[in-house]
């Protein structure tokens, strides 16, 4: 399996952190002892984490050997784990006061028993903060979709394709989570980023979301894969006046507080 490449992931740092932050802004807590970092990736959120919580114990938990190399290098203070947070429980004795997932959760399936079973590793009054891609519906998706099942490649990557995340309703989540919270706020964000053109959409997304589709190519197929998708964002992404290609990037967020028994 190839693993994320986290240079091309850091291209749009700025851009990724954007919605990091809004996400920690809004969890409602003044301290906090021990916190679970979801899907670290390469130390960003981590650092962050700690920038606002500099005494807490962090622990990130990731997949990727890659990116979990630079995490240990941007954030030493910090504690980061190879670990599938599908199969992650914290230990008994490990009751978290904030467990963080920014864009990570989408990869993950049956979000009625996820989203619960997260809330309830949580200490009385702590938080879960989680913010999720919710682009399974627009053009830089679809496209990826279309390429793959139009190709010669497409008995491979077809079923790659049917397996990409959609997410739930905002409402779906809110009834998850209410019966263990005192407090669930969800709402939406759209960021619309102006990018150097519609290439620069095939690099957002070549060291994340494609890597399943990649991977599963040869060299020459990786190089006509990535030929079709950009001439298909040319199309779908028009350049403006300035020659900058406005992208647009929803995002749904979830901060859900436990309830005191």
């Amino acid at each position: 399996m190839t693993d994320w490449n986290p240079t091309l992931y850091s291209k749009f740092e700025a851009e990724r952190m954007r919605a990091a932050r809004d996400l920690l802004a809004e969890v409602p807590l003044a301290s906090a002892g021990l916190i679970y970092d979801l899907g670290c990736g390469p130390g960003n959120s981590a650092e962050l984490l700690l920038r606002r919580f500099p005494d807490a114990r962090t622990i990130g938990l990731d997949t990727s050997d890659a990116m979990l190399a630079h995490a240990r290098m941007r954030a030493p203070k910090a504690k980061f784990v190879k670990q599938d947070i599908a199969d992650w429980a914290p230990g008994a004795d490990d009751r978290p006061d904030l467990i963080f997932a920014n864009a990570a959760l989408q990869f993950l399936p049956d979000h009625d028993r996820l989203f619960p079973s997260l809330m309830s590793y949580l200490a009385p009054g702590g938080a879960l903060a989680a913010q999720m891609p919710n682009t399974a519906r627009e053009s830089s998706h679809a496209l990826m979709r279309m390429v793959a099942a139009e190709g010669p490649w497409s008995s491979r990557l077809v079923p790659i394709a049917k397996t990409q995340p959609l997410i739930a309703g905002y409402e779906d989540y809110y009834d998850w989570l209410r019966p263990q919270a005192s407090r669930v706020d969800v709402w939406t964000t759209t960021y619309v980023h102006p990018l150097e053109g519609p290439h620069s959409i095939a690099d957002w997304f070549a060291g994340s979301t494609l890597q399943p589709f990649l991977e599963r190519l040869d060299d020459d197929e990786r190089c006509e894969f990535l030929a079709r998708y950009r001439n298909g964002l040319k199309e779908a992404y028009p350049v403006q006046p300035d020659g900058r290609t406005l992208f647009a990037y929803p995002r749904l967020f979830i901060v859900a507080v436990k309830a005191v028994a």
